[in-house]
């Protein structure tokens, strides 16, 4: 998971030139950079979005996503079920503005265990591979901390090798009961370091998607410009002799 200082190296490019410099006689290789991944908080205005999402996924991911082959309907009526006022749910959009991945952090209701909370995924599948998940994951565990969660808890199918290794690299206990999975991750209280990680992060995130937004908008009134010019040329060359 990424400090709030390395947040801040990463996006201002702060870091080794606020040290002297040093002469080694052979020099090593420069450690990676943070890999800073925009996830976003999703809002009751992505419903359709979300819904697209999810619906897109085939049959197979439907079923590891939740636990049972689901179809249009309740996949729909899962998205028309959504508590944004009670969950947390998080999203990484691709240049279009399509959601490509998201994560919904469910946390218990009012007569319940106030302390837990549960952990779902899933990813398109063209966008597979980029740790994805694991950034999601990530992100939740931050957002987790600093509402007081002590257990973050992740129920999967056993045959869902990729949610299960996420939680396992994350130091999570992994218990199998014949074809379902559960992992459970204790986690620790919040700091002032994972507040701001979670500030830092949100608005790194909604920078991002505003950028896209205006991208996208550009785009397409470079298109109908040139649809425009294209009309324009094409009336011209009929009404030429």
């Amino acid at each position: 998971m990424l400090t709030a200082k390395a947040l801040l190296k990463a996006s201002l490019g702060l870091g080794s030139f606020l040290k002297a410099p040093m002469v080694e006689a052979q020099p090593r290789a420069a450690a990676p950079a943070p890999v800073m991944v925009p996830i976003r908080s999703i809002g009751p205005r992505e419903r359709d979005r979300i819904a697209q999402h999810l619906l897109s996924l085939k049959p197979h991911d439907r079923y590891l996503r939740f636990g049972y082959a689901a179809s249009d309907e309740q996949v729909q009526r899962y998205v028309d079920g959504l508590d944004f006022d009670r969950d947390e749910l998080f999203g990484i959009y691709n240049r279009r503005l399509d959601l490509i991945a998201m994560a919904h952090l469910a946390f218990a209701p009012a007569d319940q265990h106030k302390d837990c909370a549960e952990f779902g995924v899933s990813v398109a599948e063209h966008a597979r591979g980029r740790g994805y998940g694991a950034r999601l994951f990530e992100r939740a565990v931050v957002v987790a901390r600093n509402e007081g969660i002590g257990m973050l808890f992740i129920h999967a199918l056993s045959e869902n090798a990729a949610m299960l290794k996420i939680a396992r690299n994350a130091g999570a206990t992994v218990v199998r009961s014949g074809s379902e999975s559960e992992a459970h991750l204790q986690l620790p209280v919040a700091t002032f370091d994972s507040r701001m990680s979670e500030i830092a992060l949100e608005h790194y995130a909604q920078v991002d998607f505003q950028l896209k937004t205006r991208a996208k908008q550009f785009w397409a009134f470079l298109a109908d410009l040139q649809e425009i010019r294209s009309g324009v040329r094409a009336a011209r060359d009929q009404s030429s002799p």
